[in-house]
C-alpha cells in the first residue's frame, strides 16, 4: 500500500539543484535506507518531507489521496515525525522529554503518562525516568529521542544518522529498536552509512546520487 507519493519533488540553493526526482514514493510499513556520500542532500530530503525545509512539488497523495504541498499539510505534519541526528533533549526530565510531543498535542495528562511509560519501556529507558538529560550518553539520548518519536505514533518516521557517532553497545541497542517500527505498521527512512543498518533483512536502499535517486 503507498504511504506517500510526491511528483517531480525538487530543492534547490539559488543556481545549485541539490534534487530533483520524477517521482518519490515510500509504501506503508517498510523500512528505508537512504545512502549517499556527505552533501548528496540527505539531511535535507529528510527535512522536505517532513516540513521543515520548503521544496517543489506537481503533485502529492498521501495514503492514496491526492494532497496539497504548500502550505504544508496538517494531516503530514500530524503523522510524519522527523530525529534530527543531534537530538536536543529539554532540561526538565527523560519522561518529561518523551512527553514534550504529546502535550503540545493537547492529549490529557493521565494518557500521556500512559503513553509515556509504554514508550520508556519500549526503548528500554524506564530507568532514567527522572534523570537530567544533559548526563545522558550518547546511546541514551538516542534512544530518548526515538521513544519521544514512537509515543506519538507516526506514520512515517525520517531518522537522520541514527548511530552516527554511537559506540558498539549503544550502537546496538539503537538499531534493536528499528523492527518494532515497522512492525507496528508504521514506515522508517534512515539517513546512514551503517552497514548493519543498510543490510538488515527487509530494508529498501535508495541511494542519491547526482540529484536523482537510485533503488538498489
Amino acid at each position: 500500500m503507498s504511504l506517500l507519493r510526491i511528483d517531480k519533488l525538487r530543492k534547490a540553493h539559488g543556481a545549485r539543484v541539490l534534487f530533483d526526482l520524477d517521482a518519490f514514493a515510500l509504501d506503508a510499513g517498510r523500512a528505508y535506507v537512504l545512502t549517499g556520500i556527505n552533501g548528496a542532500g540527505k539531511s535535507t530530503l529528510l527535512r522536505v518531507l517532513a516540513g521543515l525545509e520548503a521544496g517543489d512539488a506537481s503533485g502529492v497523495a498521501w495514503q492514496g489521496q491526492a494532497t496539497a504541498w504548500s502550505p504544508y499539510p496538517p494531516a503530514l505534519r500530524a503523522a510524519i515525525v522527523y530525529v534530527h541526528q543531534h537530538p536536543v533533549m529539554f532540561a526538565s526530565s527523560v519522561a518529561a522529554n518523551i512527553g514534550y510531543g504529546l502535550r503540545a498535542r493537547g492529549v490529557p495528562r493521565a494518557q500521556a503518562a500512559q503513553a509515556v511509560a509504554q514508550a520508556m519501556a519500549w526503548a528500554g529507558v524506564e530507568h532514567l525516568r527522572g534523570s537530567d538529560p544533559a548526563r545522558l550518553s550518547g546511546g541514551e539520548v538516542q534512544r530518548v529521542a526515538l521513544a519521544r518519536a514512537w509515543v506519538l505514533r507516526p506514520s512515517l518516521l525520517l531518522l537522520d544518522e541514527p548511530t552516527a557517532n554511537l559506540d558498539g553497545a549503544a550502537r546496538e541497542q539503537v538499531i534493536s529498536l528499528i523492527p518494532a517500527l515497522t512492525a507496528a505498521g508504521g514506515t522508517v527512512v534512515m539517513a546512514c552509512h551503517d552497514r548493519d543498518l543498510i543490510g538488515m533483512p527487509g530494508v529498501q536502499r535508495l541511494k542519491l546520487r547526482d540529484g536523482k535517486l537510485e533503488t538498489k
